[in-house]
This record gives C-alpha cells, sequence and structure tokens, in this order.
C-alpha cells in the first residue's frame, strides 16, 4: 500500500511520461496485461490512456490491471491512469 507522500511523488514522476498504453472498447485483455506487466518490470510506472469508445473507466480499467499483476494504481485522472509496480530485484525508483 502506498502513502499520499509516495503517490504523490510517483504522480509527479509520471507527469514527464506519455501513455505508453491504451484500453479501447474491447476493455482489458490477458495479452495487454501481460504486456504492461513485462514493461513495469523494466520501468516500474506506466501511464494508460482509456478511450472514450471504451466500456470502462480508467479507475475500472486500472484496478483490474493492477488486481491482476499485483501492482498499485497510483492516480486515476480523467481518461488517463497511473500504475506502479516495483521490482524486487533491481528497484528503479525510490520512494
Amino acid at each position: 500500500m502506498l502513502t499520499s507522500k509516495q503517490r504523490a511523488k510517483l504522480g509527479s514522476l509520471a507527469n514527464s511520461i506519455d501513455s505508453t498504453f491504451q484500453v479501447g472498447k474491447s476493455g482489458v485483455n490477458t495479452e495487454q496485461i501481460s504486456q504492461i506487466d513485462d514493461y513495469l518490470r523494466v520501468h516500474e510506472i506506466v501511464k494508460i490512456t482509456v478511450l472514450e469508445s471504451s466500456l470502462l473507466t480508467a479507475r475500472e480499467a486500472a484496478e483490474e490491471i493492477a488486481e491482476e499483476i499485483s501492482a498499485e494504481v497510483v492516480k486515476c485522472i480523467g481518461s488517463k491512469a497511473i500504475i506502479y509496480k516495483r521490482n524486487p530485484k533491481e528497484p528503479k525508483i525510490k520512494i
């Protein structure tokens, strides 16, 4: 569980990155979840965009992804969501 200070720090780090993944009208699938998990192993933080055509909100999509890969939802604003998963072997982000 992240504290509010940790969420704030991760949120500020995510401001400078672009959205890497998009969730469309088909929702979140297992292949996409696998790709996000692989990406998080390297980068530890990811920003996703939920398209307007999606049946899910950004919060719903982020929580579904985070639950599947044991990650944390940092923040959801509008159609964007930030997800964090610490790399236990080689952490890159100090929080």
